[in-house]
């Protein structure tokens, strides 16, 4: 079996993640938080190693800014409507994930916030200045995602960023894709919050994410319930990550994604970087030499966060996936990626796009052979 849709969940994972959930579960696995017997504290400690790892990749000063959710959903949920109230404004672009967009689209629907979606050009990139333009005096909030998950095309993060700070509007970045791979300085890119999964780039289980929120921004819980911390109190706590950690976490996950962390920080993301990049541009090549193929990944890695998004022309993304699968046993994703405004976009509603995205295990030979499949599959539908 070939593994090609590492933008969906990362696999395989390190072999230290399979050994930390083990051990967790064996042996210290007790809510963190919630005792100060020997295993519960061991549990705290695994979730604040894990909070303090992610506060060095992302360049944040604070650890307990960082709040642990199931998902990235789950924290981009917390970060839109924990922020906008009747009458405010968003931006956002065409290129969103449907945990942006249903979001702020039920706020606009139900609770009176306005929407401005930003266009792109050919290959999804957005125009910063176009952002910078939708700008009225309402706007609140201005969410975008770091990479789409469609194309992998980068999106100018920074330059949006200063736009934001520079007009005093909340800035939320999607890193769902590209983060573990593409460096994000949360200073540097002037983001408010930042919202990621465990369970892709930075190589963690499923049932992992989290939130990064600035100091200077007071959000409204999603959910309310224990903490472990001020227990007297009949409301939520207002301290950090308390705030927005209601209930028991996912120890184990967050345990395992500590140690996908670890991996990442100790390997170095330019050396993850620079190996995706390799198979990214191997793989593009020999698919776009193809005949009757058609690509809407950009060929440029500087752009690009691993993914080679394509179609053989005149035929649906789920039969081609379909037969990679059974004929050739390699996995990969057809159809819409949960991002309809950006398939929209590409005119490719009805059809879908054939999403291939490497990951750091990869290896030159199966990218080769999926060439290799791709080129037989493509050659059947010949005119």
């Amino acid at each position: 079996m070939i593994y090609l849709d590492n933008a969906a969940t990362s696999y395989p994972k390190p072999e230290s993640v399979y050994i930390e959930m083990d051990k967790c579960l064996r042996t210290y696995c007790a809510n963190p938080g919630r005792g100060s017997h020997a295993m519960s504290v061991a549990s705290a400690v695994a979730v604040t190693t894990t909070r303090e790892r992610i506060a060095k990749l992302l360049k944040i000063e604070d650890s307990l800014n960082i709040s642990f959710t199931k998902n990235a959903t789950e924290a981009l949920n917390i970060a839109i409507c924990g922020s906008l109230s009747p009458g405010d404004h968003v931006i956002t672009t065409c290129m969103e994930h449907n945990s942006v967009v249903r979001p702020l689209k039920t706020l606009e629907k139900y609770n009176g916030v306005k929407l401005s979606i930003v266009s792109a050009d050919s290959f999804g990139r957005v125009d910063p200045q176009d952002i910078r333009k939708s700008i009225n005096k309402r706007t609140k909030l201005i969410v975008c995602t770091l990479s789409s998950n469609v194309n992998g095309i980068i999106m100018p993060v920074e330059e949006i960023g200063k736009i934001a700070q520079n007009n005093g509007i909340m800035y939320l970045i999607d890193a769902s894709q590209g983060l573990g791979s593409v460096e994000l300085d949360v200073n540097r890119v002037h983001a408010d919050m930042v919202a990621f999964p465990g369970h892709k780039g930075l190589l963690g289980p499923q049932g992992t994410g989290g939130l990064y929120v600035s100091p200077q921004i007071k959000l409204r819980p999603l959910m309310r319930g224990g903490t472990g911390s001020r227990s007297e109190l009949l409301y939520q706590p207002e301290i950090m990550p308390d705030k927005l950690e209601s209930g028991t976490l996912n120890t184990p996950g967050i345990a395992g994604l500590g140690a996908g962390l670890e991996f990442i920080l100790k390997n170095g993301i330019d050396k993850i970087r620079k190996k995706k990049d390799e198979l990214t541009v191997r793989l593009f090549d020999g698919i776009s030499r193809i005949n009757n193929i058609k690509m809407f990944s950009p060929e440029n890695m500087e752009e690009n966060s691993g993914i080679v998004a394509f179609n053989i022309n005149g035929v649906d993304s789920t039969e081609v996936c379909y037969q990679l699968d059974k004929q050739y046993k390699i996995e990969c994703r057809a159809g819409l990626h949960c991002a309809p405004l950006a398939h929209s976009h590409f005119k490719t509603i009805k059809s879908g796009i054939v999403r291939l995205s490497v990951g750091c295990f990869n290896t030159n030979d199966e990218v080769d052979f999926a060439i290799q499949s791709i080129n037989l599959i493509a050659k059947g539908y010949k005119n």
